[in-house]
């Protein structure tokens, strides 16, 4: 549905994006990260048209992204740009008639969105006395108030509290099953891991890694685990031991237990380490936390640009 294919846009001395290429398909989420400065909040203002590309192409159904196909796409903002002194009804029902929706349309969406979003008790309530959390959820709303055909959503978790989070998930996989995919951009990889269906990471405005986070993690080096009791006769844990097995670490539980982790093809080389020390009694993968793949896809060279 949506295609961004080698996407570059300079601001002033820097190169924001260097040739990015990403898809969406239909009722997909996919989580787009990186670190500040990547290129997450510019290739969204880039779809949404108030940057224009230097070089690259933007489509949507397969044909180049206009202004009557952005007119059908849903945008959250990373600059937030709610009046502050309309309420909450005033304010949703106002953009709903601005996207073409008529009188009545527009107030019965406000409506819809105001319960789905859990805002009936905030309705006439002026956006600038609202919560941060309950500021966010219309936000999405607004974003959603003319029934879109794509979400564009730069940080749309920052500042929300945990329940604000939930409901917000559970409306974007609700949109998601209706076939509207959505682009979202986040630092908060927990809810990226939990939301979405691909990850893609940019570093530089280049995409490094794409796919679910099952397919990041089997495209790195495994972790493994192993679970030592020791015993009296074993060889005293010495930390060298582990010395050469990329990755490794020792750390003792609070029964005594030693905690072994190690990199590897396979859990060998760990299990020939700990059998040394005592008896394994566990020993399997590490299933690895988003962010520790996040951090090193960020800091492995790339094939095209670090390489010398």
């Amino acid at each position: 549905m949506l295609t961004i294919s080698a996407l570059s846009k300079r601001l002033a001395a820097v190169q924001a994006l260097d040739g990015l290429s990403l898809d969406l398909r239909a009722g997909e989420l996919v989580g787009l990260v990186g670190a500040s400065g990547a290129g997450k909040s510019t290739t969204m203002r880039l779809i949404m048209g108030s940057l224009a590309p230097d070089a690259g192409s933007l489509t949507w159904m397969g044909r180049p992204i206009d202004a009557a196909a952005r007119r059908r796409f849903g945008y959250m903002p990373q600059e937030r740009g709610l009046y502050p002194r309309m309420t909450v009804v005033e304010q949703l029902t106002y953009l709903a008639r601005i996207h073409g929706l008529g009188a009545r349309a527009a107030a019965e969406s406000a409506a819809t969105w105001i319960e789905r979003l859990g805002l009936e008790a905030r309705r006439g309530t002026e956006i600038q006395r609202l919560s941060p959390g309950d500021q966010q959820r219309v936000q999405l709303a607004a974003a959603l108030v003319a029934d879109p055909e794509l979400l564009i959503l730069d940080d749309p978790f920052s500042g929300a509290d945990p329940l604000t989070q939930d409901i917000m998930s559970q409306v974007l996989h609700e949109r998601a099953r209706a076939g509207v995919p959505a682009l979202v951009s986040s630092h908060r990889l927990e809810v990226v891991e939990r939301l979405c269906d691909r990850v893609a990471i940019i570093r530089q405005g280049r995409l490094v890694a794409d796919g679910t986070a099952a397919q990041l993690r089997a495209s790195t080096e495994p972790r493994w685990r192993a679970v030592v009791e020791p015993e009296p006769r074993a060889v005293p844990h010495d930390p060298s031991a582990l010395a050469s097995l990329p990755h490794a670490r020792a750390e003792r539980s609070a029964e005594g237990r030693l905690i072994l982790t190690a990199g590897g093809p396979d859990e060998q080389a760990l299990l020939a380490v700990a059998q040394r020390l005592g008896t394994v009694r566990e020993l399997g993968p590490v299933r690895r936390p988003l962010d520790e793949i996040f951090r090193e896809a960020l800091a492995a060279p790339h094939p095209d640009k670090d390489s010398p």
